[in-house]
């Protein structure tokens, strides 16, 4: 049997997740040209890409955190505070996020999650297309993976 030839551990160890991290890397490297032909390149790494809209006191009216890597704009967070929400505000974060993905990092997609309470319908009317449905994820709550091309 398998299981008694090893000891399972449970424990969170950075160490032992950067050591995973380098190995898969290493096979996804291997498997992959398109991934082998970014190693060394400005590609590779992942770039942090912030834009926020402060108010003239400066305080946070709204803000998206993301990154670019690969050509793609990856937008993990975009909030607008409640009290600017239906302004424009937020098409407007999303819309200077992709023109410096594009303009100075060669970006040519983008890609975000959002839930179904969240703005499915605000990203679609930003010319983002559904890619993928998630039901349950958390349980009640649908996920929703959107991706846009970006012209330069």
């Amino acid at each position: 049997m398998v299981s008694r030839m090893f000891r399972i551990e449970t424990e969170v160890d950075k160490e032992r997740s950067q050591f995973l991290r380098s190995r898969l890397r290493e096979a996804n490297t291997a498997a992959s040209p398109v991934l082998r032909s970014l190693r060394g390149t400005p590609g590779e790494r992942e770039v942090p890409l912030h834009v926020w809209a402060l108010e003239p006191g400066g305080s946070v009216a709204g803000g998206l955190v993301g990154h670019t890597w690969a050509t793609w704009l990856h937008v993990a967070y975009l909030w607008v505070d409640g009290r600017h929400r239906g302004a424009g505000l937020g098409s407007q974060l999303l819309s200077r996020a992709e023109r410096l993905a594009t303009s100075s990092r060669g970006c040519r997609a983008s890609r975000l999650e959002t839930w179904d309470f969240q703005a499915p319908d605000f990203y679609r009317k930003q010319g983002y297309e559904v890619v993928c449905v998630i039901p349950d994820y958390p349980p009640g709550i649908t996920e929703y993976t959107l991706t846009k091309r970006l012209l330069p």
